[in-house]
């Protein structure tokens, strides 16, 4: 099962006009954030909102009649269940997707609406892989993987086709990792065009099964990640064989990396990513150093994020800058107490967001109380100010 350059050029030509070309633009807001000059490919604008189109449709494509009567079944935390799904619904064949408990809501409602059988099993991807099989066994459906697969490298190759036609000065090209398949595809393809390009990939801290892999040592993966999309236990055979010699470094990011990417595209560049589309503006907010000054494109690889989420996200960031900030005071239990304290937030700026009053803490006096105080503030230097003034009027503040 190996791919080819000509193979990601097959492809291309066997999805186009059926797939959007999604567009490439260069980001000024981001390059002044980081000083690399940054290019952005926005494939969270794809109609089923993210890149898996690509290799969904190209091994849609590859089925004999025969094999699309039978139908497909897929394991899939969301991005691949929802394009074949939709490609599925439009070539006529019968798709059923097998997702982990947990999978957010939006994924599991938009591969309903594009009209796949959906079914929750497994509490990771690797459980529901193993119930996608045990179903391909039972029905006689045929398992598409949503990486390890040379029709799916093949169509994912495609990305680093049009990246590299519409950004042909860049020096890097940071992917996300999750199965490979994106990173496999796009490498061959960026780096067949430009040999001298450099291929950075992004993984999770808790799923790190291609730093794992290259390093001979068994994946130690697991536990829940905003980057979901990229929580995959073990990198794929077709993919990793494609990608091993032709990426030249991965970039394991923490969760906060992953949220600040999130809350960074959506306030500064306007654009809607989940935690793993996210993946390389994390990257290159861990490792500054690694691209500064260098033209650097960032695969924004999906927009499917749960609303609640997003949400929780950029209220965290807000937390982060300190313009969302909690005054924790010990006072006395009185008449007036509140609205005295919530007077001295209002003279210095602050907006109160929310109050919290604990009479039951125990290591308060059982004639005092416990305030605990959310004030939205303009930046990290109006909250100490804050802070200073209420000491100032006597009240024991908790930082």
């Amino acid at each position: 099962m190996q791919v080819t350059f000509q193979d990601v050029l097959d492809a291309r030509d066997r999805i186009a006009g059926q797939v959007d070309r999604t567009p490439v633009r260069h980001s000024r807001k981001l390059s002044k954030l980081t000083g690399a000059e940054v290019w952005l490919k926005f494939d969270n604008l794809h109609w089923t909102g993210s890149f898996k189109e690509r290799g969904a449709l190209n091994r849609l494509s590859l089925l004999t009649p025969e094999e699309r009567k039978r139908g497909v079944v897929a394991a899939s935390a969301g991005n691949h269940a929802q394009a074949l799904a939709y490609h599925g619904a439009r070539l006529g064949v019968p798709v059923t997707i097998v997702m982990p408990e947990g999978t957010p809501f939006v994924k599991t409602e938009g591969t309903r609406r594009h009209g796949a059988t959906v079914v929750i099993k497994g509490l990771d991807f690797s459980g529901s892989t193993e119930e996608a099989h045990r179903l391909r066994d039972e029905q006689g459906m045929i398992f598409v993987s949503a990486f390890d697969d040379a029709g799916i490298v093949a169509g994912q190759g495609v990305c680093g086709l049009e990246f590299l036609e519409d950004a042909p000065l860049l020096d890097d090209l940071v992917i996300p990792i999750g199965g490979g398949g994106l990173i496999a595809g796009s490498a061959l393809a960026a780096k067949t065009l430009k040999p001298d390009l450099r291929v950075i990939g992004v993984e999770a801290a808790m799923y790190p099964s291609f730093t794992a892999r290259r390093a001979g040592l068994p994946p130690v993966c697991g536990g829940q990640t905003i980057a979901e999309g990229i929580a995959i236990k073990a990198v794929g055979e077709v993919p990793f064989a494609v990608a091993d010699p032709l990426v030249d470094e991965v970039v394991v990011c923490e969760e906060a990396d992953f949220e600040r990417a999130v809350a960074f595209l959506a306030t500064l560049e306007k654009t809607v990513v989940e935690g793993a589309g996210g993946g390389a503006l994390a990257a290159m907010l861990a490792r500054p150093e690694m691209f500064r000054g260098r033209k650097v494109g960032l695969e924004l690889t999906g927009g499917n994020i749960d609303a609640r989420m997003l949400a929780v996200v950029l209220n965290r960031e807000l937390v982060r800058e300190r313009r969302l900030v909690t005054y924790r005071i010990i006072g006395d239990d009185r008449p007036g107490m509140m609205s005295r304290m919530a007077g001295v937030i209002g003279d210095m700026g602050g907006n109160i967001i929310e109050i919290v009053h604990d009479r039951l803490s125990l290591d308060v006096p059982a004639k005092g109380a416990e305030f605990d105080i959310l004030v939205e503030t303009r930046d990290g230097t109006h909250a100490e100010e804050i802070g200073d003034s209420l000491m100032e009027h006597g009240y024991a503040l908790r930082r």
